[in-house]
């Protein structure tokens, strides 16, 4: 890899960080955690008399307390599931957060970002908010599993400063090869002004290739992941990016210093470090994906092949799709609809759900396509 910038980064830029965490001042001074009284913080002493006990604690600190900034118990679980260093994690209120951390990083006003669509639209939301403009480059077909489109990508990227990327990729539901991830982040990398290109991988455990093992070889690369899916957790709000230290320093320096609550990091933690439910979640939801697409496709909806907890369902025209779209919500069935501009008009996106639900859902699907 030739030169990198570090785009998005002022000189004076700091990490802002609180104040040290009870168990850092601690072990600094020979005491025990419990012992450390907080006169610095202008906390309430008590958590309200009416959480639940389960919310009082016993995690550190109390919800009374701000978090931990460092958020150490949850790096330290985080980066021993995904096999890093903690100091190769940076945490975020959700996978979200961590994407904006990443715009706020590299898109100072007036440079571009490259969006392969269709893909999530946050993308292009985050690119908006830094008054950058948006290098849209349209995926393949669906005759190729909406796949990138390598050598358009790769033409575009002197242009750009951030590269966002999905895999497996929403809402198509398709995980992108690791040669194409590949070709585009190398190409990247070997640009004088490298761009950071950004893999998100929310619904990695279902079944995708992670690029986490590339952070060394590609310091241009981060990784952004969360507990939204397959851990169930998606009111938490918690999500991580994963790079090499370089990168992470340069989130770092946007990154407020407690957005994820004490009770949010906690939970978190102990799923991170108990994933089994996790595993069995998505063995689970992918089983019943295939009998929910094969039930759709029976009624005359087609879905395309998915390795994530969706499916995305081509309905015929727009006109269909968005008849189609209010039949279900008349009914209390709520699908993610395409607006005009989107080339994925005709379609829907539908999660799956528990048995009872999909079949619920089955059964307004064979009123509303008849």
């Amino acid at each position: 890899m030739s030169g990198e910038r570090q785009p998005g980064v002022a000189p004076q830029s700091q990490v802002y960080t609180w104040e040290p965490s009870n168990a850092a001042i601690a072990a600094r001074c020979g005491l025990r955690a419990q012992d450390i009284l907080r006169f610095d913080t202008n906390t309430v002493p008590l958590p309200p008399a009416m959480l639940p006990e389960a919310l009082r604690g016993p995690f550190e600190p109390s919800v009374n307390e701000y978090p931990d900034s460092s958020y150490a118990e949850v790096t330290a679980a985080a980066a021993a599931y995904y096999g890093v260093e903690p100091h190769e994690l940076i945490i975020g209120a959700g996978a979200d957060e961590v994407l904006d951390l990443i715009a706020k990083t590299c898109l100072p006003m007036g440079t571009a970002a490259m969006v392969p669509i269709p893909t999530y639209a946050m993308y292009g939301v985050l690119t908006g908010q830094r008054a950058a403009r948006i290098v849209a480059v349209p995926r393949l077909g669906p005759g190729d599993g909406y796949a990138l489109d390598v050598p358009a990508v790769v033409a575009k990227l002197p242009d750009v400063h951030l590269v966002w990327l999905c895999s497996p990729n929403n809402p198509t539901g398709a995980a992108d090869s690791s040669s194409d991830l590949e070709a585009v982040i190398s190409a990247a990398a070997d640009l004088p002004n490298a761009p950071l290109v950004a893999v998100d991988e929310a619904y990695f455990e279902f079944g995708a290739k992670t690029l986490i093992g590339w952070r060394t070889r590609y310091r241009n690369l981060v990784v952004v992941r969360t507990v939204s899916k397959a851990f169930a957790l998606a009111g938490a709000r918690v999500g991580f990016g994963v790079a090499d230290r370089s990168v992470i320093e340069r989130l770092e320096r946007v990154r407020p210093p407690g957005s994820v609550s004490t009770i949010s990091a906690h939970v978190a933690a102990l799923a991170l470090r108990d994933p089994a439910y996790a595993l069995a979640n998505v063995a689970a939801l992918s089983a019943e994906r295939e009998w929910l697409a094969a039930g759709l496709a029976s009624r005359g909806w087609t879905p395309a092949p998915s390795t994530t907890n969706f499916l995305l369902v081509l309905i015929g025209d727009p006109d269909a799709a968005e008849r189609a779209a209010d039949g279900l919500l008349h009914a209390g069935i709520v699908p993610r609809t395409f607006g005009p501009a989107n080339p994925l008009r005709g379609h829907l996106r539908l999660t799956v759900r528990s048995r009872s639900e999909n079949d619920r859902l089955l059964e307004v699907v064979e009123r509303v396509s008849r």
